[in-house]
């Protein structure tokens, strides 16, 4: 027997097992296509810019309100609004939530699933940002607007309205 013939079977066994290894191997790691996590995303931020401020609001309000089995969440949301909104903003909130029996944070009496902030423009000492909060996943989301001004100095939100 020649040392090609008894080769052959060896290398055909070695490559099957190699082949039927490597797809097995990303399935049990969890890296399957279809289980891949996006691509790795980045955030930063500046406690001196208004509009970075309203994102961080937003985005640690939502996050509270979204954990509402956690006992911590409703203290959470609470410290959150005596942070970031002035004494006349959170009397306004109040007062809307009380007519409207829903969060006067959010102008609903859900969560949202996402949200994303820009700056609309600025003047008399005060920044606009527009608030985006899209309700749903899919084709066609729902989306709703809040504008929201803040006091350059302080940088406190002193104002909030469902945009027209």
């Amino acid at each position: 027997m020649s040392i090609r013939t008894r080769t052959t079977p060896l290398t055909v066994v070695a490559l099957a097992a190699g082949l039927a290894l490597a797809a097995v191997t990303p399935a049990l790691a969890g890296t399957t296509s279809a289980a891949r996590p996006a691509a790795a995303t980045t955030a930063q931020g500046d406690p001196r810019n208004v509009t970075q401020r309203v994102a961080d609001f937003y985005g640690a309000y939502i996050d509270a309100v979204h954990d509402h089995e956690d006992p911590a969440s409703g203290a959470d949301a609470k410290a959150l609004r005596d942070f970031y909104l002035s004494a006349s903003a959170r009397r306004k909130v109040s007062a809307w939530e009380r007519k409207n029996h829903a969060d006067g944070i959010l102008f609903a009496q859900n969560v949202p699933v996402k949200w994303k902030v820009a700056y609309t423009g600025s003047g008399m000492g005060h920044a606009t940002s527009r608030v985006t909060l899209t309700w749903s996943d899919g084709a066609h989301p729902q989306l709703t607007r809040i504008d929201v001004q803040s006091d350059l100095t302080t940088r406190k939100i002193t104002d909030l309205k469902p945009a027209e």
